[in-house]
């Protein structure tokens, strides 16, 4: 089934307003705050070391994530969604008047207060921010939207960075930055003004003022959902550790090991941002319109390899009486492999932190989601600063290069991530099945819409391999509970997936009776408990590419727990690698075309083996 690019969201009004507000306010924030670093460092007279300031900057920006994410979880679900983000945006336009009060008048004071001010704002911003995507979007848009909105923010950085330099770079610059950030606010304002309503999720929530018990509480609620959301809350903010670990250390590593100028620091910050954007935009291919966590291990496992091929290309350029512009730096071979490893990070960070987002948002009741975001936003405030004091203790205590600071990360990044992996297996099998969906074969849906979105039914296939039940589960957006034959089941590696994803093991009833009957236990269990569930009612691998006659397990099932039955049929696998077919190879028919195809449900009453048979057969055609 062909969908639309993602890129067709912008031309909707459910998206595209929302979509500039936030890209306005992130730009925004990266003008006022890069403009007023850049004052301190050159143009304010100031007493004492200017570091101290900039640093100081740094807090009183990331301090209201802390002070007030929890109170914007309770915003986010008290208040429509939209009039919120239009008071939010209100509230920009006062700040960035009294910024501009403090560039026009070199008031170093009112632009400290306008920073702590603007943080508040994007504090505030964030719940209401990635809470309002579920209810504008539909299921087979959130990873499109959400990769959107991680492309459009890392750009506006850019621009926004890269801005402030040039207004800085004038000598009338407080004028013009202060033009700047109040027509920015304004814009963002008048863009929210065409978010379409987005209704309270709990307007009867009490809010709880106390911003100290209400954050733990927060926090509470985030990191006491299903493993699967507390566990990406976790790998969400480890993203935003090694994100700034390597953001705030490209200044020095420009100057130190490229021996550039500023030049080079706006290269290096140029590819990591069009890598995150390139690998956010890549996210809704790769994942086939749903939410895939399968990426999360790739993502995780390109963050290590480019980190330690940083680390490895580091080193040995030639040092100049002068500073390398951006040009000179690109005229030395090595440096074109230190730009490809950063934009590997970029690439592979946007893989790592989309689907994380989309799970969040999906997985999480919507009268929580708000404030489950805010969670996930106080965890990776506290991330970040924690991130900050390791830079410090590695660097200036344990005496690391900057190279050597990127090896631990990597390192420490396999460590944290194998975790993550560890108490939600869901992860890696989940990156196993979107491995082989994406490796070994091409693999094409048809019809799959016809599949419940919610509610128990029963899933009937033709079965042509070892891996049907791989490619069946890479293809449907809802998790299945597949009934396999038992030695299958306990196949070395493929056995951790089948387990990991509830998959029922059954025997014929002169094999092993045991475990015969407690198969069909659990499948009624699964199926009053609205699942779906997966059969493949041959019983039998085919030895010749022809389907076996159906089997009457299908009638007890149906029996006990009369759901809609959905036939399915597979098409292209016969001939494979794991077929039956006697003239397979491993290369044989590798990158196959594989089609899945689901037909109309059959009502309880029709569902006969044969009725059945004949449905599958029908969809499946002449292809094996």
């Amino acid at each position: 089934m062909s969908h639309p690019s993602q890129f067709t969201l912008l031309r909707t009004r459910r998206f595209l307003p929302f979509f500039i507000t936030q890209l306005l306010g992130a730009f925004n924030d990266n003008i006022f705050k890069q403009s007023l670093i850049l004052a301190i460092l050159y143009k304010l007279t100031i007493d004492g070391d200017r570091s101290i300031w900039v640093n100081l900057c740094a807090l009183l920006f990331i301090l209201p994530f802390f002070l007030f994410s929890a109170l914007a979880g309770q915003f986010g679900e008290k208040f429509n969604k939209d009039a919120l983000i239009r008071a939010i945006k209100i509230g920009e336009i006062v700040i960035m008047a009294v910024g501009a009060m403090g560039f026009l008048f070199n008031h170093l004071e009112l632009m400290l207060l306008a920073l702590f001010a603007m943080g508040t704002h994007s504090a505030l911003f964030g719940p209401v921010k990635y809470s309002i995507m579920p209810q504008a979007l539909h299921d087979d848009e959130l990873v499109g939207g959400n990769g959107l909105v991680e492309m459009g923010t890392f750009l506006a950085i850019l621009a926004g960075t890269i801005g402030a330099g040039i207004m800085m770079s004038s000598t009338h610059y407080a004028p013009i930055v202060a033009a700047a950030i109040v027509g920015v606010a304004v814009l963002g304002y008048l863009a929210s003004r065409s978010i379409p309503r987005a209704a309270a999720s709990t307007p009867e929530l009490r809010l709880n003022w106390n911003i100290f018990s209400e954050s733990w509480a927060t926090l509470r609620l985030g990191l006491g959902q299903t493993p699967a959301v507390s566990r990406s809350i976790v790998g969400n903010s480890w993203f935003w550790f090694v994100g700034a670990i390597y953001l705030t250390q490209i200044p020095a590593y420009a100057k130190e090991w490229l021996y550039g100028d500023e030049t080079v620091v706006t290269l290096i910050l140029t590819v990591f941002s069009v890598g995150i954007a390139l690998g956010s935009m890549l996210c809704e291919k790769l994942s086939g319109r749903k939410v895939e966590i399968g990426l999360v291990p790739f993502g995780s496992f390109g963050l290590t390899v480019f980190g330690l091929l940083l680390w490895w290309h580091s080193g040995g350029f030639p040092q100049n009486v002068q500073a390398n512009d951006w040009l000179a730096v690109l005229g030395y071979g090595q440096a074109w492999w230190v730009l490809f490893d950063i934009l590997g990070l970029g690439v592979f960070g946007g893989f790592y932190i989309v689907p994380l987002y989309a799970l969040i948002q999906s997985r999480t009741a919507e009268n929580e989601r708000a404030r489950v975001i805010a969670a996930n936003n106080i965890l990776n405030a506290l991330f970040m600063v924690v991130s900050a004091i390791v830079s410090i203790l590695l660097l200036s205590v344990a005496k690391l290069s900057i190279p050597e600071l990127f090896l631990v990360v990597s390192l420490l990044n396999i460590a944290v991530n194998t975790y993550i992996f560890r108490i939600v297996p869901e992860f890696t099998m989940r990156f196993m099945i979107w491995l082989l969906s994406h490796s070994m074969y091409r693999v094409e849906h048809r019809n799959l819409q016809l599949i419940p979105d919610e509610g128990a039914a029963l899933l009937v296939c033709n079965h042509v391999s070892f891996v049907d039940a791989l490619l069946i589960g890479g293809a449907v957006r809802r998790p299945i509970r597949f009934v396999m034959y038992y030695k299958i089941y306990r196949l070395p590696v493929l056995n951790f997936i089948f387990r990991t994803a509830g998959a029922i093991p059954i025997a014929g009833r002169n094999e092993d009776i045991q475990i015969y009957e407690k198969a069909f236990t659990r499948i009624a269990q699964y199926l009053k408990e609205g699942e779906l569930v997966c059969i493949f009612p041959e019983g039998k691998l085919t030895a010749d590419g022809e389907m076996n006659d159906f089997r009457g397990g299908v009638t007890r099932i149906l029996e006990e727990t009369p759901v809609p039955v959905i036939p399915m049929a597979l098409q292209g696998l016969w001939g494979s690698f794991f077929s039956r077919d006697p003239n397979k190879g491993f290369f044989h028919r590798i990158w196959s075309h594989v089609t899945l195809v689901a037909g109309e449900p059959v009502a309880v009453e029709a569902a006969t083996p044969a009725q059945l048979q004949e449905r599958v057969g029908v969809l499946r055609g002449s292809v094996r």
